[in-house]
């Protein structure tokens, strides 16, 4: 059994079919489908099982997965550490992260990591739920996670945790809007306006859900990609709640951001799975500040 083995097998795993596993590993489909029956004759058992078009783990294949990942995530931490002997000169750190909380926390922690460790290569994986993260750092696609959950961040269960920010939520509008002059906005005094939401259960989509459900207010746009919200509001679209770190890149772009009285908060995180982490997450880690 060696390494290579463990990656083919874990790629068919998280994919589903060994076409896909190829397609992502680029390699050949037949390397693969090689690798997968030297490692069963090894092991002596059968790790799949066909069902239609893909493949389904038996009860073998189910107990290797996290033995897999394990060997798998040793071997790469060993990597990053001999590489990073003379100081973190080189190396890899893949971050998953929700949408809102990769504007805030997660650009500025980036920033101040890669002015100390700047060959270091960092790259950020999209997870839209608390549950994608966990998942990201579960099967080594990621080593750190950053997300957030409203009420807190004790329900993680298997994940180590650091308190990063808590946030609020603000109400972006263009300056021709109409709002009332209050601050904070509260609900009820909204006038009827356009509401641009975004995907139900997050956050931001239970406090428009509350707009909608207190006022005149009516559901102008529904969009998953939260990127589009701000270009949506400027061009007039409606107006939106998004998290309050969203804030400095509506300000940048000249759109009013106004408080609401809403109880609703979000509490974001700092989160790792595996004790033993590379030296670059470590760094990352070291410089990464506690809740403010």
């Amino acid at each position: 059994m060696d390494v290579r083995q463990l990656r083919y097998f874990l790629a068919v795993v998280d994919h589903g079919t060994v076409h896909r596993a190829a397609e992502v590993l680029h390699v050949a489909q037949p390397s693969i489908s090689h690798s997968l029956r030297r490692l069963e004759k090894e092991l002596g058992a059968e790790l799949f099982l066909r069902r239609g078009r893909g493949l389904v783990l038996t009860s073998a294949g189910r107990a290797l997965v996290e033995p897999a990942r394990g060997v798998v995530h040793l071997l790469e931490v060993a990597r990053a550490t001999v590489e990073s002997v003379d100081g973190l000169r080189g190396g890899r750190l893949t971050i998953a992260s929700m949408p809102s909380q990769a504007v805030s926390p997660l650009t500025r922690l980036i920033a101040d990591f890669t002015r100390t460790y700047p060959d270091v290569e960092v790259a950020v994986v999209a997870s839209d739920r608390p549950g994608d993260v966990c998942e990201a750092l579960r099967t080594g696609t990621a080593e750190l996670g950053v997300l957030a959950i409203p009420g807190g961040l004790q329900g993680l269960v298997g994940m180590r945790v650091r308190r990063l920010e808590t946030h609020r939520f603000v109400l972006v509008a263009r300056a021709d809007a109409g709002l009332p002059d209050n601050q904070p906005l509260e609900i009820a005094d909204l006038p009827g306006l356009p509401l641009i939401v975004g995907q139900p259960g997050t956050g931001m989509r239970r406090v428009a859900d509350a707009i909608l459900a207190a006022t005149e207010c009516r559901l102008a746009v529904e969009i998953e990609h939260r990127e589009a919200l701000l270009p949506l509001v400027l061009a007039g679209v409606g107006v939106a709640v998004v998290a309050d770190s969203w804030r400095p890149l509506a300000d940048a772009v000249g759109l009013s951001v106004r408080e609401l009285a809403a109880t609703e908060t979000l509490h974001v995180g700092l989160v790792w799975q595996h004790s033993r982490l590379s030296s670059a997450a470590k760094a990352f880690l070291n410089l990464s500040p506690t809740d403010r």
